[in-house]
């Protein structure tokens, strides 16, 4: 029989329950998305459903929200990514729909119809390049991109029957302020630096500092191109 390690005996000494959480936030990033409406009028929306995958950002969003129409309608967005500074940005829209009216459901929440969601989050709007919803501009990392496919969750057969979406965005620009990149690399981000806002089970919290270094550091990020 092997040595058991330290590890192994606090697995062993630890009892673990069956639970049934109404959500799985174990820890994921925030993100402010801005999208357009058929008219061009912007909306900004907290989001901390996102994943990536090589080029690609997964996004988790409500189909009747409005974000989930106008990703419908135009099929572009910017992911806003805010170091832990941004956080009271964030949560000023926390509680706040660009739907008018206001869904029974959202409203018996609390929530609350905002028209103009830059000005309510203290914010201000600057052009994206590739892309017509705008960019924030107190934040350090923006994502540009495109609606690849939309995927209709929970069984349904579409979109239009879904209550949510799993949402394929390439990425088509990235930006970031010059402090946060890499000296002597011109395409990477020195994670040293990047503070991203996290959201643990509806709780804010930012990253602390680097635990060990990592096997997969050894391969240049180029690699990953491929």
């Amino acid at each position: 029989m092997g040595t058991v390690t330290s590890l192994d005996a606090h697995a062993h000494g630890t009892r673990h329950a069956s639970i049934a959480p109404a959500i799985l936030y174990f820890g994921s990033q925030v993100s402010l998305l801005s999208t357009v409406d058929e008219e061009g009028h912007p909306n900004l929306a907290p989001n901390s459903s996102v994943w990536w995958l090589g080029q690609t950002a997964m996004l988790g969003v409500a189909a009747r929200s409005q974000t989930g129409r106008n990703l419908l309608a135009n099929g572009e967005a910017v992911i806003n990514l805010p170091s832990i500074a941004g956080v009271d940005a964030v949560d000023r829209l926390a509680l706040t729909t660009g739907r008018n009216p206001v869904p029974d459901r959202k409203a018996a929440a609390g929530y609350r119809h905002v028209r103009d969601k830059f000005a309510e989050a203290g914010v201000r709007p600057i052009a994206a390049e590739t892309v017509a919803p705008p960019r924030v501009a107190e934040f350090p990392v923006h994502l540009e991109g495109r609606v690849v496919t939309i995927h209709p969750m929970g069984g349904a057969a579409t979109t239009a029957e879904a209550s949510l979406l799993a949402v394929e965005l390439g990425i088509t620009r990235v930006h970031v302020v010059e402090s946060l990149r890499m000296p002597g690399h011109a395409n990477r981000i020195d994670p040293g630096r990047w503070r991203p806002l996290m959201m643990n089970f509806q709780r804010f919290f930012g990253l602390g500092d680097e635990t060990m270094p990592s096997r997969l550091a050894s391969i240049d990020e180029e690699w990953y191109r491929g």
